[in-house]
């Protein structure tokens, strides 16, 4: 895992220390104690787990996955957890600081594996530079805007939990069953609903490169993106977004789709010089428990209906 420093053995103390003088925060007697990486992923581990299962999340609702600094407090729950789920595909690059500064082994489980993920055109290497100077994966890491990828995710989360509490994976495989039940019932309703978009209107334009997942799956162009990376942390050059603006204008796209976890001002921009609409929806989060995309079914319910209302004109 790397050997630490100075400054991470820092890290180290101040996270033994908010353990020790913390209020207990450990789950009723029988539960199992895991951490999701982001608000999305600890909702569906929820759904497999049940009341046999506390989940904590990292990146807490409403926060950009991509600009997410960990905290002592995350080190200290990430050594304590029997399970740590991660999406993976290089979405969580906060999350080497939290294993070469975690006591102990950190049982990592990637829900990710066994999903085909996308790569940047082109074939570039599996690295590109962001504004910050950080290098960031070319495979597209969003891959839960296709249920279909989420239904491999449960399966993942069922097998890792039954692994480590084989008395009740019955249970798991049940919640399993009928989550995916519910993902496929979702997945029906987003065919129903994208099919209301005319065809010369399914060109998307969005804050990054987040969509090509959905599009594939539900027959969508991706036009481009204000930036063009799989990270909201890159930066595009003048020449980039001059060419976007032309292909704006060239495909008639009607809409930019912003994140709510980014700064919407170049989008904005870019909508004010082409004369087209700028709608927000969630991306790597979901909403506060009493908003409209708490869950995972709702997020997409939530989203679904706004894309397809925008790009309708309803």
């Amino acid at each position: 895992m790397g050997k630490r420093t100075p400054l991470k053995t820092m890290l180290i103390l101040t996270m033994l220390l908010l353990s020790a003088c913390a209020p207990s925060a450990k789950p009723a007697a029988g539960n199992i104690q895991v951490v999701a990486t982001t608000s999305i992923l600890a909702d569906i581990v929820s759904q497999v787990g049940g009341d046999l299962v506390s989940v904590d999340s990292l990146v807490p609702a409403g926060v950009n996955e991509h600009e997410y600094q960990p905290s002592p407090r995350d080190i200290a729950a990430v050594s304590d957890a029997a399970l740590v789920f991660q999406v993976g595909l290089g979405l969580e690059q906060f999350m080497e600081t939290i294993i070469n500064n975690a006591a102990g082994e950190v049982n990592i489980i990637t829900v990710s594996e066994g999903i085909t993920a996308m790569e940047l055109e082109g074939g570039q290497e599996h690295e590109e530079e962001t504004g910050d100077g950080q290098h960031e994966h070319t495979t597209d890491p969003h891959v839960w805007l296709d249920p279909s990828n989420v239904m491999v995710w449960t399966e993942n989360i069922t097998n890792a939990l039954s692994a480590i509490d084989p008395a009740n994976s019955g249970v798991y495989k049940e919640n399993s069953e009928a989550y995916i039940a519910e993902l496929k019932a979702l997945d029906a309703w987003i065919i129903e609903e994208t099919a209301r978009v005319p065809q010369d209107a399914r060109m998307i334009v969005t804050d990054h490169m987040l969509f090509g997942y959905f599009a594939a799956k539900y027959n969508f162009t991706v036009v481009g993106a204000i930036i063009p990376s799989y990270s909201s942390l890159a930066e595009p050059s003048a020449q980039e977004l001059a060419s976007l603006e032309d292909s704006i204008r060239h495909y008639n796209v009607r809409v930019i789709l912003v994140g709510n976890t980014v700064n919407p001002a170049l989008a904005s921009r870019i909508a004010k010089d082409t004369g087209i609409e700028l709608i927000q929806f969630y991306t790597g989060s979901l909403s506060a428990p009493d908003g409209p995309a708490s869950t995972y079914l709702n997020y997409m319910r939530y989203n679904v209906s706004t894309i397809v209302n925008a790009l309708t004109g309803e």
